[in-house]
This record gives C-alpha cells, structure tokens and sequence, in this order.
C-alpha cells in the first residue's frame, strides 16, 4: 500500500466540523425534554426538513411527507422550523472555532473548516487534543454533539467528519491517508458526484485509494480540473485553502415560497412570486451583485413544475426595473382554476455591480432617483427588518398573510420590548420547568 506521507507528518492540519442533526439538536438543546424523542422540523413545510437520530432509527428520512413520517413513527415529535434560532447557534459554534484559530471556513449553517496549522505551541497540545477540545466545548457550551474530521487537506478533513457520526471524531495524519482510503468507495469522495463516480466504475476504478494512486500524467490527461484538484486533495497535497471571508460570489441566487393551502388567486401567486423576486434582489444587493437573467417557476398542489427564464436589458438588482418583464411571465405561467402550492425564482449570470453599464439613451435622473429609493430601503430593512418597505406588488401578503403551515415558533410569537415583527434581538428562547412549590 502506498504510503502518501510519513506516519508523523503535519504539512497541514484541517478540521471539519460538521453538526449532528443539526435542526433538531438546537431544538433538544433548547427544549431538554426532548431529547432521545423522535423529533422532525419541516412542521412548516408538510415534509420533514432534519430528523434527530432517534427519529431516524425508527425509518424517518427527510423530504419525507410529514403524514407519512407519522405512519412510520406514531409517536413523532413534529416542531416548525425555526430559523432563527438556528442562526444564532451556528453562530455561537463558528465563535467557538476561531477562540482557536482565525482560519474558519463557514461552508454551511452547519459546517465548517477550521485550519489550525502551526497552533500547537500556543494552545499547548497536539492537533488531536486540539480538535477533541473544540469538540467537548461545543457540546458543553451548546449542548449540541459535533462530528469531526482532522486531516491534512478539507477534502481528507470533509470525508474524514463523516466516518463516525455522529458525535464522532476521525483524525487522518499524513501517514494513514492510503490505509484510509484504501475501502473507501470512490461516491463517497466529497466533490464526486453520481456521473463521475459511475465513469470512474467503469474504469475499474473503484476506492478512493484506487483514484488516488493513478499516475499524475493520466490524471491530467484525462480528467478536468476540478477532479484533478480532488486527485491532489486525497494524495494530502492541499489545493483548497480554509478561507475565512465571507462567502462574496455567487453562481446564482433564488428564493423558493411554498405556502398552505393551496391557491389558485393569481393576484395572491403574483404576490408570493415578487415577494421571492425582492428577496432574492435583497441578497443580490448586499453582496453588490447584479443579475443578467432571471427565471421564475410555479409549482402546483400535485407537484408539476412549471418554469421559464428571460434576459434583462441590463443587469440590475432592483427588481422596480423589470415589473413589467416578471408580470408578462407570472401570465404565460399561470393557469386559471389550478392549485398552485410553491413560487421561486433564480437571479442568475450575476455580475459585480462595477461592471454594470448604464444605457447611453436611459435617463440618468431616473436612474439615481432609483438607486436612492433602494439605498434607503435597504438602510430601514437593516434597522426594522427586511420588507419592512417593500413594492406594492407583493401588497396582498400583508393583507392574507404569507401562508405558513402549522404552529408559529415561540420566538416567532414573542416580542420582546424594542423587538419588531420584523427585527428580534440576537437571543435564543430556552424553556425551563420550574417549581412552582418552592417557590422558584
């Protein structure tokens, strides 16, 4: 066997923190009665969003329909999803990670890289002590169980945090990469998806040892840069580095509403569209992006998808500009009398606003008369709350209401003082039983 690196070798050392049933561990970790319950999210949504590892040794998947998961598992827990408290743990778990290091990756609301090379004098320990600290103090801080992988590049570290979940660690040093590898099937290679893993099947190649140990004239030959890149990764020579800035670019932005009961109101759809369309541009805007295209779909109540896209005249992420544009598609979408359950749309071909150039025949007083609408917009949206102003379009939500499903969460229904519908303080509600006896 191959032996990538010597058996005490550091070049780098990555960790992957990935969180266990993440949805339903922050609700556990708020309501303590729950836990080792069969507990779902998606309560909102009809189908089931995250599953806790109880509810899931009993057959509950998630994207299963929620009144099939009762079927499976009579005795359910069923919570709205609530976002917000979700947000602030993922937060509090990144402040966790960079006590230890500056070098934090987030990569999801639920994972991160932490790259802690060179770390070892200061935090007095090694790279396994390290990664076992974080991991406890995750747990004894949030109450929430991590897995985590150790290794020497993200894609090692990546695979790495998912061999033992959950509440599992694997550590991965240069010198056992191949013996790790070695029955590790190449689909289960973070950044190989179904196609190339099938392709890679049939020629023979079946391990991620396997893939690992073609020679570097065949790789590049062959296979195109991404899957070359993974090749480097899995040797332990690091391609990707952990990059701690905020993630700034964007392939496309959407935003998808899917809202109880069914409706069949075109003025009511319309709403919920534009209301995808703003918050989508909302996003567009913060990170200076601009689309050049939009697409827009409608979903009906059995599931039919049904979809078109069209080309700006300019990029712009304000969605003022193209009414219009998006009412003429909402009308070649819509079908009288069906029932429609789900709006979307995707901002996509996105550019940074510095390259937008304006139309030489377009009024210039118009054009800045717009861009301070939505500078002002944006300053209140971040003071009160987004859509706090918002385009008369969308007007019929406030009148009929966004159309959730079941139960509000509790944060949702409480307003602390100076707190807005719109705008809640960064605190997390936990639930506590008292004794009304004693007095306390």
């Amino acid at each position: 066997m191959e032996r990538f690196f010597s058996s005490h070798s550091w070049p780098r050392a990555i960790i992957h923190i990935d969180a266990d049933a993440f949805f339903t561990s922050c609700e556990e970790a708020v309501h303590p009665e729950l836990r080792d319950r069969a507990v779902v999210t998606g309560g909102e949504r009809g189908i089931v969003a995250c599953a806790s590892y109880t509810a899931k040794r009993r057959g509950v998947a998630r994207g299963v329909p929620l009144h099939q998961a009762r079927v499976i598992c009579p005795d359910l827990v069923v919570l709205p999803s609530d976002y917000e408290t979700y947000s602030l743990f993922s937060r509090r778990m990144f402040a966790i990670l960079r006590r230890f290091t500056p070098q934090v990756e987030e990569y999801s609301i639920d994972e991160a890289f932490a790259d802690v090379t060179g770390m070892r004098r200061v935090l007095r320990g090694s790279y396994e002590a390290i990664a076992e600290t974080i991991k406890n103090t995750v747990a004894r801080e949030l109450g929430l169980s991590v897995s985590l992988g150790l290794s020497v590049t993200k894609v090692l570290a990546k695979i790495a945090s998912k061999h033992r979940k959950p509440d599992g660690m694997t550590v991965v040093p240069g010198g056992a990469v191949g013996s790790f590898l070695k029955d590790l099937p190449v689909e289960a290679v973070w950044g190989i998806g179904h196609a190339t893993s099938n392709y890679l099947n049939k020629i023979n190649i079946r391990t991620a040892l396997g893939f690992a140990s073609l020679p570097e004239a065949r790789v590049k030959r062959e296979f195109h840069k991404p899957l070359r890149e993974i090749w480097s990764e899995l040797r332990g020579d690091s391609v990707y580095p952990v990059i701690p800035a905020e993630k700034s670019r964007y392939a496309s932005i959407s935003k998808t509403k899917t809202f109880a009961p069914a409706r069949r109101d075109p003025d009511y759809l319309f709403a919920q569209l534009f209301r995808n369309l703003e918050s989508a541009c909302i996003k567009a805007r913060r990170y200076r992006l601009s689309p050049c295209r939009i697409a827009l779909f409608l979903k009906t109540q059995d599931f039919r998808v049904f979809g078109t896209d069209a080309r700006l005249n300019r990029p712009s992420a304000r969605p003022l500009e193209y009414t219009d544009l998006v009412d003429e598609r909402f009308r070649t979408l819509f079908e009288p009398g069906v029932l429609y359950r789900a709006t979307g749309v995707f901002l996509l071909d996105l550019v940074p606003d510095a390259t937008v150039q304006y139309d030489l025949f377009e009024d210039p007083l118009r054009v800045e008369q717009v861009e301070r609408l939505y500078a002002a917009a944006d300053h209140l949206a971040g003071k009160f709350g987004k859509h706090t102003v918002y385009l008369g379009g969308s007007h019929p939500l406030q009148q009929q209401g966004t159309g959730k499903r079941g139960k509000p969460t509790a944060r949702a229904e409480t307003r602390l003082p100076g707190e807005t519908a719109r705008k809640h303080l960064g605190l997390t509600f936990f639930h506590v039983t008292t004794d009304d006896d004693a007095g306390e």
